[in-house]
């Protein structure tokens, strides 16, 4: 049992942090800081 929670809490963990990233580019913010030379594609 306590397999299963721990699974559902990386679940839900990754699920967050891919939620933040995919809404953080809908909002135009970038990963680069400004510094589109470090990163492609941002803007």
């Amino acid at each position: 049992m306590a397999t299963f929670v721990v699974g559902a809490v990386v679940l839900l963990a990754a699920a967050a942090a891919v939620w933040k990233i995919v809404s953080d580019r809908k909002a135009g913010k970038c990963a680069c800081g400004g510094d589109c030379s470090k990163c492609r594609g941002c803007h």
